[in-house]
């Protein structure tokens, strides 16, 4: 029998430090605080609550991340697949006890473990575990994947989406779906059963929706986009939502009205800013010329991720490295998009702007990974 090598967890580093990508990353996280303040200290105010609430638990939250961003650049990310299963399994518990009553009701759904100062939402990390458990069978298929390897790895994704539909979370199960089929793609599936899959994925969409799988808030949330003066009443809390997100934008102009200086931002127009909402503060604050520079930061965060992957050297580093790139990619696309009126309505953050500790963890813990890929391309 055959020994794999065992790999130092710290083995030398004989690719790339990029700094680019880590300075980058670190830099949108800034501009995050600063929007999340501007975008909640007058409502804080106005209750008699400290109005740098927010901003210094987002601060926590930067800081926590960016060690762990530091940390798992200087592990090796080979090390990752030897606890591949672990974390896969530990995933689907955490999605089974987040169900339970040990899990946290908030607006109808029931998606976090309440540890005091601090909300876990498992299924921000499902994305992240996913992409890990999915590269490492990968790899170990060497030969490339069989029909039989792909249902596998369909059931393997299945799993954590079910669960997460159940709480009911549909704009991840929308990110999982997205990132799967560019990690099957970067595995090197033939092209035309990547095109029979995503057939198949439009066929899942039709059926859930019209064998009444999904709730009609939740069909109302993704076609409101493209009724946006319809006077269906069911529809019009979402259609609310967008038009005050494109006229807090609008009302940016071309240099917008400065950091904090926004009325629209200043006096809560606009619901879940500081989350889901947070690119209308960007917007206008910032304005067009302010939006294009932050979406430009995120492209270049984009950017380095892919050229990771389009350089790594072995089929765990492309396979991590194209996961985390649709995941990162997908949801600056599908936030900035909301916000504008032409994606759906789903609550995927906005990576390194919205506030929340899990997504900040989640999105530097996927940059630290892609920075160990790139630092030991050569090893």
């Amino acid at each position: 029998m055959v020994m794999a090598p065992r790999l130092s967890t710290t083995r030398r580093r004989t690719g790339e430090t990029d700094w680019i990508l880590a300075g980058a990353a670190v830099a949108a996280a800034v501009l995050g605080m600063i929007m999340v303040y501007s975008a909640t200290r007058s409502g804080l105010v106005v209750q008699g609550l400290d109005s740098k609430y927010f901003l210094k638990r987002q601060m926590v939250f930067v800081v926590g991340g960016t060690f762990l961003m530091g940390v798992l650049w200087w592990i090796d990310y080979r090390r990752l697949e030897q606890f591949a299963t672990l974390i896969y399994a530990g995933l689907i518990l955490m999605l089974v006890a987040v169900l339970s009553p040990l899990g946290a009701n908030a607006l109808g759904a029931q998606r976090w473990f309440s540890l005091g100062f601090i909300q876990i939402q498992p299924s921000e990390f499902a994305v992240l575990a996913l992409v890990i458990a999915v590269a490492t069978y990968c790899n170990r298929r060497p030969e490339g994947l069989s029909l039989r390897d792909v249902s596998r790895l369909l059931l393997m994704a299945a799993m954590p989406m079910a669960l997460i539909l159940l709480q009911p979370d549909l704009g991840t199960v929308i990110v999982i779906s997205v990132v799967t089929m560019v990690m099957l793609a970067a595995a090197g599936i033939p092209g035309r059963l990547l095109l029979w899959l995503l057939l198949g994925a439009v066929l899942v969409v039709i059926v859930a929706i019209e064998g009444g799988f999904l709730s009609s808030y939740q069909i109302h949330r993704l076609t409101s986009f493209l009724n946006q003066n319809s006077t269906n009443p069911q529809l019009q809390q979402a259609i609310y939502n967008v038009k005050q997100a494109k006229t807090a934008i609008g009302a940016g102009g071309l240099f917008g009205a400065g950091i904090g200086r926004g009325s629209l931002t200043n006096l809560g127009y606009v619901p879940e800013q500081q989350t889901d909402f947070i690119f209308t503060a960007v917007g206008e604050q910032l304005g067009f010329i302010g939006s294009t520079l932050v979406l430009g930061l995120l492209g270049v965060i984009s950017y380095r991720i892919l050229r990771a992957a389009m350089l790594a050297k072995d089929v765990l580093g492309r396979v991590i490295c194209s996961g985390i790139f649709a995941f990162f990619t997908f949801s600056v696309f599908q936030n900035a998009g909301m916000t504008m009126g032409i994606m759906p309505v789903t609550g995927i953050p906005l990576p390194f702007l919205s506030y929340g500790g899990s997504a900040a963890l989640v999105f530097f813990s996927a940059i630290g990974i892609v920075l160990s890929v790139e630092a030991r391309r050569g090893g």
